[in-house]
């Protein structure tokens, strides 16, 4: 047989693969930092989202917090109005109380009084026997008279929020 001449590698070649598997080496030093930085930065966020979310937290719980016994004023004497129903005069006697638990409030309305139950009295008059003869107006009713106390007492340069309850203590229909 014939011989083949054999080409040899030549050094060239060798070294051209050196340096392209040189340039396929990834920089893992930038990566890893750059990583680090990342979940650093990340777990910074939690950890302020975490503090500045409970303390917003606690601030609304605070300020929803009952602060002390509940108090009640009674507004003396009870209102009696008369209304229009089926063609007849019929007649409403209402004992009212209103709930807070601060004092400073009841004051308020106290002095207020002639106000609350002028607007409770148009309030009242302008109410409709079938309705009212229902446990859900009478409940409706008891909504109005909040929001109506509620007005008053931010015209009076009171907290409306301060008023948390108005009660029916007698409610007479004729």
């Amino acid at each position: 047989m014939p011989d083949v001449p054999v080409l040899a590698p030549a050094q060239g070649s060798a070294g051209a693969e050196a340096s392209a598997t040189g340039k396929r080496r990834t920089p893992w030093l930038p990566i890893i930092i750059g990583v680090v930085v990342l979940l650093g930065g990340l777990g910074s966020a939690l950890v302020l989202m975490h503090v500045f979310g409970s303390s917003a937290k606690a601030s609304q719980a605070k300020s929803h917090e009952p602060s002390g016994p509940p108090l009640y004023l009674a507004l003396d004497p009870p209102f009696v109005v008369n209304f229009q129903a089926d063609q007849l005069v019929r007649f409403l006697q209402v004992s009212v109380e209103v709930m807070s638990r601060d004092p400073k409030t009841l004051d308020l309305m106290k002095s207020n009084d002639p106000v609350l139950r002028n607007d409770l009295l148009i309030l009242l008059a302008n109410q409709k026997y079938t309705v009212l003869a229902t446990p859900e107006g009478k409940q409706q009713l008891r909504a109005d008279a909040l929001a109506t106390i509620r007005k008053d007492v931010t015209q009076a340069g009171g907290d409306p929020k301060r008023v948390e309850a108005v009660y029916f203590t007698s409610f007479v229909m004729q």
